[in-house]
């Protein structure tokens, strides 16, 4: 008989390796031990399970900006060939001008025409940049290594709105509602250049300073954008400014680009 003591293996004794393969959901052993994989930064492709990742993430919500491209290409095609959808335009404005005859209010007059002026490049671009300078003093404070970014971003979203805008409306050079033929020096009408002007402006000035805020006030801003942004749209309807898909139109490329950005935010932040 041997002399020598004989001990047991301990639960605190097994591999990483077996420790692992005996979470697995069949009995076939890994074929690479999760104990010996090397994980990336969590919440990034690559990471171990089940951390989705942020490539998953962005997959999960792409459908968002390609129906709202669908919806954009729909609209300009249809104002290209004077196609149908555009009787959505005519009767519109035939029931804004028959509901704003039954309530006769100077006021709602006037509110319109307010709402309206918020969306030109004063102040929605100074508004823009202001958020610009208050989110990266704010992320400055914070200890970010890349605190700098919100003024290039916020430059950029400015830039955009006249190299996206002014050729569209150029090229497709449709007359206003009043149906006025265009001058050679005018502009058409669509899209909307102060809904498009507010949507990339405001929205970029939200995305920007919401990523300095808690979850609350981040919330309250990002409806509180929304809101200023449907009265631009609304008031312009109402005030005989823009057709109906001329509104639609801006606000969908806009969503695009706010999309675009809110992925581009995310990246300049994590790396």
């Amino acid at each position: 008989m041997d002399s020598e003591p004989h001990f047991l293996p301990t639960a605190s004794a097994a591999p990483a390796g077996a420790a692992a393969a005996e979470n697995r959901s069949t009995d076939r052993p890994a074929h690479t031990p999760r104990g010996a994989r090397n994980g990336d930064l969590p919440s990034r492709p690559g990471a171990l399970p089940p951390a989705p990742g942020r490539l998953s993430h962005a997959r999960k919500h792409a459908w968002l900006p390609l129906l709202l491209l669908a919806a954009l290409l729909l609209i300009s095609w249809q104002v290209a060939v004077d196609g149908p959808l555009l009787e959505l335009d005519e009767l519109t404005r035939s029931t804004v001008h028959t509901v704003r005859r039954a309530l006769g209010s100077t006021l709602l007059n006037h509110l319109g025409a307010g709402l309206s002026d918020l969306g030109g490049p004063v102040p929605a671009m100074p508004v823009l940049l202001l958020a610009g300078a208050v989110a990266a003093w704010r992320e400055h404070r914070a200890g970010r290594a890349r605190w700098w970014y919100p003024v290039p971003v916020a430059v950029l979203a400015g830039v955009l709105v006249p190299l996206l805008i002014v050729p569209s409306k150029t090229w497709f050079a449709r007359p206003g509602p009043f149906g006025f033929p265009l001058s050679p020096e005018q502009l058409g009408w669509y899209p909307s250049g102060h809904t498009a002007t507010s949507a990339i402006a405001y929205g970029t000035a939200a995305l920007l300073l919401g990523r300095t805020l808690g979850r609350t006030a981040r919330e309250r801003l990002y409806g509180l954008t929304a809101l200023v942004c449907l009265g631009v749209g609304a008031g312009l309807v109402w005030s005989d400014y823009h057709w109906l898909l001329d509104v639609l139109a801006s606000w969908c490329l806009a969503g695009v680009l706010l999309w675009g950005l809110r992925l581009l935010l995310t990246r300049l932040t994590r790396r």
